[in-house]
């Protein structure tokens, strides 16, 4: 009788051992169902390890720090873009600046002086002890007379000051091939000046743009052969665009 049943437990427990077999060949087990829930649970929950091995696009992924990193680059390529576009302004507002300054007609100063002009010295019949310098552009740009002349006779050792109702309104510019002019007043008329004496060399001297300062080269125009007698009335008017213009004083 106990042999029958240990016989029937045999049995049974191969049946359930059969049974168990077949269900983890067929993946239907109940049991490795509930199992592998918890252990599904537990590996979203486990930060994984870094990964070393380079992406496809030769950038190392090293985890979240990585995933960080592109996010960057992103940011990056839109600052680029955003970069681009601030260039383009720049330059836009650099045109529009360069295009008045077009349209306002300014250029840089240029100044007439003895190496871009030809100066001539010549006294005049009317009006009476006066004498006309003329100065011709014979360079290639328009230049700028500034103020008035420095003339020195000889060796003297003072400045004939300007007439300063000669004044004009603006800078005297001459073009290639035009010509500018100043009045020198040699003597009082009515002989109240002292001090006379006769010069037989003449320098020109042009000035820069604030007074005084140096403009370029002098120039030396020729005398008449007799020279040319002044007093301590000399003066001189300021540069003018017109040869009457720099009679009148």
């Amino acid at each position: 009788m106990r042999s029958s049943r240990l016989r029937l437990l045999a049995a049974a427990g191969i049946t359930l051992a059969t049974l168990s077999l077949t269900a983890c060949q067929d993946g239907t087990g109940t049991g490795d169902e509930g199992a592998s829930a918890p252990n599904a649970t537990a590996t979203a929950d486990t930060p994984t390890a870094p990964s070393s091995k380079p992406a496809t696009d030769g950038t190392p992924s090293n985890g979240p720090s990585q995933a960080g990193g592109g996010t960057s680059g992103d940011k990056g390529s839109g600052n680029g873009s955003g970069d681009g576009h601030g260039s383009g302004k720049e330059k836009g507002t650099e045109g529009a600046d360069q295009g008045k300054g077009s349209d306002d007609g300014r250029r840089s100063f240029a100044a007439c002086n003895g190496s871009n002009t030809t100066v001539t010295a010549q006294p005049v019949p009317r009006p009476l002890n006066h004498m006309l310098i003329t100065v011709r552009n014979t360079g290639s740009q328009s230049c700028d007379l500034t103020y008035y002349p420095v003339l020195r006779f000889d060796e003297m050792q003072w400045v004939p000051q300007p007439i300063a109702e000669s004044k004009p309104q603006a800078v005297v510019t001459i073009d290639p091939g035009e010509s500018a002019y100043a009045g020198v007043l040699l003597a009082a008329a009515d002989g109240s000046g002292d001090g006379g004496t006769t010069g037989h060399r003449l320098t020109v001297g042009f000035q820069g743009r604030t007074p005084d300062s140096s403009g370029g080269p002098s120039a030396i125009p020729s005398l008449p052969a007799k020279g040319v007698y002044y007093d301590s009335t000399l003066a001189v008017t300021y540069w003018q665009q017109s040869m009457d213009d720099a009679l009148t004083y």
